[in-house]
């Protein structure tokens, strides 16, 4: 029986990303939806571009205004991100990666507690537009993301390989994979040289760094992912990423 693939498209961070990714033929882009009021004036382009070409869209939603302030994400981060699902809806989008930073070697138990419970209404206000929230790890390993997947049974997950390198003796999409790999619903791939610091996230083409692509898909391979997979390189890094993870994936 022939293994289902995983399909691989393209981060965009504007329209014109978006038409490199299509021109590049990839079936969906990864976009950018950060601003309401942006998101309104892309809106009509975006509906031409997916009905002339037939590509899809993912949303990767902003970053937190402040992740150690409570009330500062519930009153401005999550009514931005309300508005933002009511037009990824517009889209088509069901799928949507956020940033929402609980590394447990950092972040007091009453932070991580309260964003939690804010987090579950996030998921079920993305549920009622039929979105799949995934929340992206930064900086955190698996053990900071438990208590979350615990308490919120619809979150999911997107592995970024490329911040697994970072402040990581070892990649921690490895831990992932083996502790949480149900939640994977989503992967970011880019590659670095691993380091400490937000400059170490290079977003190279795979293959000019150091992370053990061949490793991580394997495990990848042998649990059977197959959902989506977004390149987050610059557009004339695509092709050259392509061909690598595409190598390492089921044969069709």
């Amino acid at each position: 029986m022939t293994e289902r693939r995983p399909v691989i498209g393209g981060r965009a961070h504007n329209l014109e990303q978006v038409r490199e990714v299509c021109a590049q033929g990839y079936p969906f882009a990864e976009v950018s939806l950060l601003d309401p009021r942006e998101t309104k004036a892309m809106l009509p382009e975006l509906v031409r571009i997916s009905e002339r070409t037939g590509i899809s869209y993912l949303a990767h939603y902003p970053n937190e205004d402040d992740p150690f302030d409570i009330r500062v994400l519930r009153q401005r981060f999550f009514p931005r991100l309300a508005e933002l699902f009511d037009l990824s809806a517009e889209l088509g989008i069901s799928k949507g990666t956020i940033h929402f930073w609980m590394d447990a070697r950092w972040a007091p138990p009453d932070l991580v507690a309260g964003k939690i419970e804010l987090l579950g209404e996030i998921v079920a206000r993305a549920r009622e537009k039929g979105i799949t929230v995934c929340i992206e790890n930064l900086s955190e390993r698996v053990e900071s993301f438990r208590k979350a997947f615990d308490a919120i049974p619809d979150l999911r997950m997107t592995l970024d390989i490329g911040h697994a390198q970072l402040l990581a003796r070892e990649n921690t999409s490895f831990a992932f994979i083996r502790d949480a790999f149900e939640r994977i619903a989503h992967i970011h791939v880019h590659d670095n040289h691993g380091g400490t610091s937000v400059k170490d996230d290079l977003h190279l083409a795979v293959g000019e760094g150091v992370i053990d692509y061949p490793g991580i898909l394997s495990r990848l391979r042998e649990r059977g992912y197959h959902s989506t997979i977004t390149m987050e390189v610059m557009p004339a890094d695509m092709k050259k990423t392509f061909d690598i993870i595409n190598g390492y994936l089921p044969s069709s």
